[in-house]
């Protein structure tokens, strides 16, 4: 609502002042006034009809890639006075992923604070992705949230007010999926949006996992894909086809709550989220921490779909060089290691996984087992070593160049006939493109013939008709698991991916498959998985 008598006097008084009085940096008029004829010092707003807003488009760093680098926070710390108190268990001088403060001899709190710019356009989603981001930190000492206290900036002035409120929806809607009340919170009118949580957790202060404990024959996992920040970039700078985004915020939406839960169960030794300082940043903190090196292998770390592309084209944002800059002396690589595959390692990520030190003998358990509770990305990438130079050796066996671990491989391009028949689900698995080692023998005379019919027959039945292609596809992979048709299966979970199936969707056509097919089948999908 316009009140041209409160404008008047305003904007009188910014122009006898020489600056706006509502931003200091400004004139009068501003351009919002000049632009939507608006003037947000007389508590007038921009209404509705400037369409969505794209959050990403208003920050110069999106997600944890907007934090300060590791290098300059150490140094600005290093001098600060902290006080010593025998209560504090884990404090800031830890370096750990939250504090931690005894009560009694069976109660302490885990208290922690994250806050960042936008990882994802929509203003809910981004509201989700700060709370699970935020929840993070008390799940990686194995702790249990129990409250939390909102904190956002925004530009009330510049952008759509409803944005706000849905960015506060979507991380109280996340908070209560974790199970934990938002008592409270604190907002700042900024230029740049950013939200995040302070978060109040308990735990038993024999019970703490933190990152200091790692072993000597530990193995290292990882429970979730790598690749948040070059999506995010690469969405900013517009290389980024919808499907790369929606598979990053899947992830980075995902609560790590069972995975704490799961690792306390299995008695880690030791853990750390991995997030703005990146797979290395927080691995050589480990490995520093702990006292220990560490053997990792580049060809196990999970990626998300479009990480692979990013490679080829350079896509990494400048976090990359600075996470670089504060770790790479603890890291020793192997000559064929390139350098974009060391960007994937150094990329900030946001609401990444738990990265867990386990003991040996239950590795492989607590792998299966987390596979089994819907952590389908969850990858052995490394092992602890002896020796104590707080090191990280990287490796690669090159199979990496080889292996479809639901990431894209890179390849010629698809014709349009051919990628607009891939979208509506109607290539049959007969007709791709197999290596030479999986070829089937030559056909001649009518077997020829035959072998044409039985395409067309297939490519027909594959058509969408009354199903469209999505559901079509999700038949194919029915019952490519039903026939146990192992290359059937690859083709057809490929195309899904392609189509834009979440995880759970290729799950649930599978559980299909095996509700009817049985045992048998159950193993023969864990087995190619």
């Amino acid at each position: 609502m316009k009140n041209p008598e409160k404008r008047k006097r305003v904007m009188q008084r910014s122009m006898r002042l020489g600056h706006c009085i509502c931003n200091a940096k400004k004139s009068c008029p501003c351009d919002i006034l000049l632009q939507h004829d608006v003037c947000p010092c007389a508590g007038e707003k921009l209404d509705g009809h400037n369409g969505p807003v794209r959050l990403m488009s208003l920050v110069e760093s999106a997600g944890c890639a907007s934090k300060i680098d590791k290098t300059t926070l150490n140094r600005v710390l290093a001098e600060l006075p902290f006080l010593d108190d025998p209560r504090v268990l884990v404090g800031s001088p830890a370096g750990d992923d939250a504090g931690v403060y005894r009560l009694d001899e069976n109660m302490a709190l885990v208290q922690t604070v994250d806050v960042f710019s936008p990882s994802a356009d929509d203003p809910y989603q981004f509201g989700q992705i700060a709370a699970a981001n935020s929840l993070s930190d008390v799940y990686a000492m194995g702790g249990r949230p129990i409250s939390a206290l909102s904190i956002v900036g925004f530009p009330v002035h510049d952008a759509q007010e409803d944005a706000l409120q849905q960015i506060l929806r979507g991380g109280v809607d996340k908070m209560t999926e974790a199970g934990v009340p938002v008592v409270g919170g604190h907002s700042i009118n900024d230029r740049e949006v950013k939200a995040g949580f302070a978060v109040t957790g308990l735990i038993h202060p024999d019970r703490i996992v933190t990152n200091s404990n790692a072993r000597p024959g530990d193995r290292l996992i990882l429970t979730k894909p790598l690749g948040t920040g070059m999506i995010t970039f690469a969405t900013q700078i517009g290389r980024a086809p919808q499907q790369w985004l929606d598979a990053a915020t899947r992830s980075m939406n995902m609560l790590n709550r069972r995975a704490s839960e799961l690792m306390v169960e299995y008695g880690v030794n030791a853990c750390t989220d991995v997030t703005g300082f990146g797979l290395m940043g927080h691995l050589t903190a480990m490995a520093a921490a702990s006292k220990v090196d560490v053997d990792i292998m580049w060809d196990d770390l999970p990626l998300l779909p479009g990480i692979m592309q990013c490679m080829t084209e350079e896509i990494a944002s400048g976090a990359v060089e600075r996470n670089r800059e504060s770790c790479e002396q603890w890291l020793t690589a192997d000559d064929t290691v390139e350098p974009a595959m060391l960007d994937v390692c150094f990329d900030p990520q946001t609401s990444g996984g738990l990265l867990l030190a386990v003991p040996h003998s239950v590795a492989n358990d607590l792998l299966k087992k987390l596979h089994e509770e819907g952590m389908s990305d969850a990858a052995m990438i490394g092992k602890v070593l002896p020796t104590k130079t707080g090191r990280v050796f990287l490796h690669t066996d090159g199979s990496w160049r080889k292996r479809d671990r639901g990431i894209e491989t890179l390849k010629p391009p698809v014709s349009a006939d051919k990628e607009q028949s891939l979208e509506s689900g109607e290539i049959s698995c007969c007709e791709e493109d197999h290596d030479e080692g999986s070829k089937a023998p030559s056909t001649a005379g009518d077997n020829t013939a035959a072998e044409r019919k039985f395409k067309e027959f297939l490519q027909a039945s594959g058509a969408a008709g009354s199903l469209d292609g999505k559901a079509n596809q999700a038949v194919a992979i029915a019952l490519s698991v039903l026939s146990q048709c192992e290359p059937c299966v690859e083709i057809h979970i490929k195309k899904a991916r392609a189509m834009g199936f979440s995880q759970e969707e290729i799950d649930e056509a599978v559980w299909m498959a095996i509700s009817f097919g049985g045992s048998p089948v159950m193993m023969f999908y864990n087995t190619l998985k």
